[in-house]
């Protein structure tokens, strides 16, 4: 028997929910042994999620280039389904913390997940960077096994509104320019432009990044592994969900569908029919 086990009684209890993130007790709460009241208008919004996810504080630099992440990819709008969900949400009379609920339970592998995808095929090339393989040969061998896979292309590339994504360019430009003065090492943006290039090879056709594609740069730069990502997305997309939630709240709409009322959808089903008559003749 493990001495967990052996323990009874109140040590048993607290080593329930044992945790290195936050210590308290009545008059005291600490963040990774920090003081809140020390924090507390000391250190932004990006610092405090840093501090909470690594266990330590950040440079004002790094915090800046996470907020800046952070920010990039708050809403795209109604048509984004999470959006969509959190408006329809609201007009079924739940609350702000239903509606945001909702909305963020559809952030999955297809809609939210991308960001993820990327960072781990970054991470995968440069860790065959570490081992000495040269970077166009890491990224070839690496796109040959994602175009070989299920899904067969490659994330954080390309967008079904935009021919270029507005918002992708300015981070890998930011990503550069705190590259430029050692925040960072810029090696994720150089996979990232390679990865691009490649493909843009391969296809005959250049496929921007994306703002998944860009953020992974940012958050490979920073040092957060792939899963997180998909976290960083859920925290950066709920704002919009609140912004779109709490805008639909102010209106008078009830039970508002994702189309009008006007628009039904297409009917592929069987066509019409009758009831089959019972063996005495009525139906």
């Amino acid at each position: 028997m493990s001495d967990t086990e052996n323990k009874t009684g109140r040590a048993r209890g607290e080593e329930w929910w044992q945790t290195g993130i936050i210590e308290m007790r009545p008059g005291v709460i600490r963040l990774r042994g920090y003081e809140i009241q020390n924090l507390i208008g000391r250190v932004s919004f990006p610092a405090m999620i840093w501090l909470m996810l690594r266990g330590g504080l950040p440079s004002e630099e790094q915090a800046a280039l996470l907020g800046i992440a952070l920010g990039a990819a708050v809403d795209h709008g109604p048509q984004a389904p999470s959006i969509a969900i959190a408006r329809m949400a609201i007009t079924c009379g739940v609350g702000i913390n239903s509606a945001m609920a909702s909305a963020v339970n559809v952030l999955g592998d297809v809609h939210g997940g991308a960001g993820e995808q990327a960072l781990s095929v970054y991470g995968d090339i440069a860790a065959e960077l570490d081992a000495g393989v040269p970077l166009a040969d890491a990224v070839s061998a690496r796109v040959d096994r994602v175009l070989a896979g299920e899904d067969g292309y490659v994330p954080g590339l390309g967008h079904r509104f935009h021919p270029v994504d507005p918002r992708a360019p300015r981070l890998i430009e930011l990503t550069r320019d705190f590259a430029a003065r050692g925040v960072v090492s810029g090696r994720f943006a150089d996979i990232a432009e390679m990865v691009e290039a490649e493909v843009a090879r391969r296809k005959g056709k250049k496929i921007p990044l994306n703002i998944d594609g860009a953020t992974a740069v940012i958050y490979g730069e920073l040092g957060f592994p792939p899963p997180l990502t998909r976290g960083l997305f859920v925290l950066s997309r709920s704002v919009g969900i609140l912004a779109h939630a709490w805008e639909q709240s102010q209106e008078s709409d009830r039970n508002k569908g994702p189309l009008p009322r006007e628009w039904l959808w297409a009917y592929t089903g069987t066509p019409v029919r009758p009831l089959p008559e019972d063996d005495d003749g009525s139906q």
